[in-house]
């Protein structure tokens, strides 16, 4: 899961431009912040997708997320997180079990949903990459490059619509040569939402049994 809440991080970020990388490709990813920051909350649906040929894996699923300021809510592999600006609730129907932590208590270095407007302010150079057309989308692709020889990733590409200035899709190629690609299916903004979209009812899931672990 934090490989691909770290993807999710580089739905909207700005760089430090410096003499490594692209003026154009600056300017584009610039725009892909403004445009996310400008709205008061994002949902997002996406597909995922693991590949790796020369282990014969291949693994796709599901998930969504919706973001509002720092709280997230927070779908994949069957949990909900939810984040409601204090403490984070890891929701398993399987295990029939809740684990609550405090933000102070969250793992140092580790990467959140609400991590997405400052992660990946540094840590990469990056370039203009190929413009495709996907399905009558033209798709730039910016390559980012990581600074740190040993972060375990050889490049990602990220895949912007030229037109909307929405994240299409990311694509992380690891140093062992598996690939992780996120695609964005659907994307709305500014949604009404409940007040309770972002809070916890903890008597709700003690009424139905759920186990309360708190860390």
């Amino acid at each position: 899961m934090k490989n691909l809440i770290l993807a999710f991080t580089l739905l909207c970020f700005s760089f430090n431009i410096n003499a490594q990388n692209d003026p154009k490709a600056k300017t584009l990813l610039d725009q892909v912040y403004n445009k996310v920051k400008s709205y008061d909350n994002i949902y997002i649906a996406f597909k995922y997708a693991l590949d790796n040929s020369k282990e014969n894996i291949h693994q796709e699923t599901k998930g969504d997320v919706t973001l509002k300021g720092d709280n997230y809510v927070f779908n994949y592999l069957g949990a909900t997180k939810i984040f409601d600006g204090t403490k984070t609730y890891t929701i398993i129907p399987e295990n029939e079990e809740v684990v609550i932590e405090s933000n102070e208590n969250a793992e140092e270095g580790a990467i959140t949903p609400s991590d997405m407007l400052t992660f990946y302010t540094e840590g990469y150079n990056y370039q203009m990459d190929i413009l495709q057309n996907v399905n009558g989308r033209q798709i730039q692709y910016v390559k980012l490059l990581p600074i740190d020889s040993n972060s375990g990733t050889k490049e990602i590409l990220l895949g912007v619509d030229a037109s909307t200035k929405h994240i299409y899709n990311l694509i992380e190629v690891g140093d062992n040569g598996t690939k992780t690609t996120i695609t964005v299916s659907s994307l709305k903004t500014n949604e009404p939402l409940p007040d309770s979209m972002f809070s916890f009812d903890e008597d709700k899931y003690e009424g139905l049994g759920y186990y309360i672990i708190r860390n």
